[in-house]
């Protein structure tokens, strides 16, 4: 059919190009991120772009969201703008039509949506967070970034180290300060290494000297030393069984299913079904007067994917602290969203039939009236009376 066929090219091109323009803009946000991570030593510099590629991966879901809900905005609202949509309502066609053309071109990106959330998503969190592991658990000082000052989680150490360019598991010239409760003490040392015992990272310093001082009574003592052990770090590393629930497969979360998982499991779901919602309420909310010069539908459907969005995270931590169960969480937020869209297109739909006219077709032109017969009178025609010779009969010539 022609109206199916020119909505879902119209649907494609935008799509297409929404796309093309957030993929670069996520792209470049994520690609700062990580190089960040890097300048702070979370990442390694040489997996820069493969911690970048799984970033990506993990945001293409809502990428593909955001894009088809676009699309399906300014496509409609490129209709209503050039009058287009009047001439669909004119023939008849209500604005509920549209739901088959738009779902028949959106389907193939909300199954790719649903298999990344429950495929995809799990599986480059995991390979990025072990990514991240492998580099902290490293025995080398290469992730330590060198000629900076550096502070503990706590804050009660203070530590520098120059890289020694000869040896990439060893530093020199380290210097620790660090402060307790009572006792201010500063570590110096030519030679260190970065081991890790008992899953903690720990500083070994060779040949160096520790000054100790008492802050009550300011007593000093010096002490010289072969080899000295510090921590540098306390955070445990986590086991391999304890994986976050964002790493694991979905199928695992749903045999668990505790409140974790299920929080989970809320977020991968809430997203397929979001993206359902959204693309039948850009449907809704791309009428626009095409008298109008400015269009603000772009706007306001932004507006609507960040409060969706955000109340999506608000279900996944309300199911994951307990508040609200899995099924419920669910149907709450998806189902109202639903609702809403369906009484807006019906809305929308009553508007549309109320201002057309009454058998929903264009009347044809009355014809024109056809043109009188040869003798007969027309309305406001005054009838000749019958000329008269100019002699009459017995009147002399």
């Amino acid at each position: 059919m022609l109206f199916d066929s020119s909505v879902r090219k119209e649907l494609a091109r935008s799509f297409g190009l929404a796309f093309v323009v957030i993929l670069t803009i996520v792209v470049t946000m994520l690609l700062v991120r990580s190089l960040g991570m890097a300048a702070k030593g979370s990442v390694a510099p040489q997996h820069v772009l493969l911690s970048l590629g799984y970033l990506a991966l993990a945001q293409l879901p809502v990428m593909l969201s955001l894009s088809l809900f676009v699309a399906v905005v300014m496509s409609l609202g490129r209709m209503y703008k050039e009058s287009e949509m009047t001439i669909w309502f004119a023939s008849g066609l209500g604005l509920s039509r549209f739901v088959r053309p738009v779902l028949t071109m959106a389907w193939p990106v909300l199954l790719v949506v649903a298999v990344l959330m429950t495929i995809v998503w799990p599986w480059s969190n995991d390979n990025s967070a072990q990514l991240r592991e492998q580099f902290e658990q490293r025995s080398d000082l290469s992730r330590v970034a060198p000629g900076q000052f550096q502070t503990s989680n706590d804050g009660s150490r203070v530590f520098f180290i120059e890289r020694d360019p000869s040896d990439d598991s060893a530093a020199r010239n380290v210097f620790i300060m660090s402060n307790t409760e009572h006792l201010e003490s500063v570590t110096t040392s030519a030679r260190g290494t970065l081991v890790y015992q008992d899953n903690q990272r720990v500083l070994v310093l060779d040949h160096g000297q520790r000054n100790d001082v008492d802050t009550r009574n300011g007593e000093k003592a010096v002490a010289r030393f072969q080899q000295y052990r510090v921590i540098v770090d306390d955070e445990v590393m986590r086991a391999g069984g304890a994986r976050q629930p964002k790493t694991r497969p979905t199928l695992d979360l749903m045999r668990e299913r505790g409140n974790a998982s299920d929080g989970e499991l809320a977020w991968r779901f809430g997203m397929i079904l979001g993206c359902v919602n959204l693309v039948l309420l850009g449907i809704g909310i791309s009428a626009t007067n095409p008298r109008r010069a400015s269009n603000w539908n772009l706007l306001f459907a932004l507006l609507a994917f960040i409060i969706y969005f955000n109340l999506i995270n608000l279900s996944q931590s309300w199911v994951a602290s307990g508040k609200m169960k899995l099924g419920p969480g669910l149907l709450a937020l998806h189902g109202a969203a639903f609702a809403i869209t369906m009484l807006l297109l019906a809305w929308r739909d009553l508007g549309n039939r109320l201002g057309a006219p009454r058998s929903g077709v264009i009347p044809p032109p009355s014809p024109p009236p056809a043109p009188p017969a040869a003798g007969a009178a027309t309305p406001g025609s005054v009838i000749a009376p019958a000329s008269m010779s100019s002699s009459t009969p017995g009147m002399p010539t």
